[in-house]
């Protein structure tokens, strides 16, 4: 029962749609037409593909760092002794170490330093300290002075001076 309905109901929407002529449809289209110009300019000729081929093999890539070229028995000679045993404070970055104080014993002069783990450490002069290969050139009351070896853009070894200045009371309690 239930398709004998569908079908009728189908036959009936096809009978409703197909009575018109559909005229105003067709002078719609005729009419759309008028006033269009008739001459069409052509398209411009295309110009003919050439080839270039690639002749910067020889060049320096641009994505990878220049290393400046340095003639032979221009290199400064200055380099870190790598084979030494490492010191404790060379783990620790400088910005991480802070002085406290010093310590005058049997004529020397120590510095007290504080790790971040809250350690407090004892540095002379010709110790080793901070992950750039500097040693310790100068105690005084109110820095340590150190002279670390880097490596600059073109990969040789330079020295640059850096310091650990004393932390006062109110820093420390930070």
């Amino acid at each position: 029962m239930r398709t004998k309905f569908l079908m009728a109901l189908a036959g009936a929407l096809v009978i409703g749609c197909g009575g018109e002529s559909h005229q105003d449809l067709r002078q719609f289209v005729k009419d759309s037409g008028n006033g269009l110009p008739v001459h069409i300019d052509p398209l411009p000729q295309a110009i003919a593909y050439e080839p270039v081929t690639y002749a910067a093999f020889e060049l320096p890539n641009p994505f990878e760092p220049r290393k400046v070229e340095l003639a032979k028995g221009q290199s400064s000679g200055l380099q870190p002794d790598l084979n030494r045993r490492k010191e404790p404070l060379e783990a620790f970055p400088l910005d991480n170490l802070k002085m406290v104080g010093t310590l005058y014993r049997d004529r020397i002069t120590y510095a007290l330093l504080r790790t971040p783990d809250n350690t407090i450490y004892r540095v002379k002069t010709g110790n080793y300290m901070g992950q750039d290969f500097g040693i310790v050139a100068e105690i005084s009351d109110a820095a340590v002075n150190l002279k670390e070896i880097v490596q600059d853009g073109a990969g040789d070894w330079t020295e640059r001076a850096s310091s650990l200045l004393l932390q006062d009371e109110q820093e420390q309690k930070k």
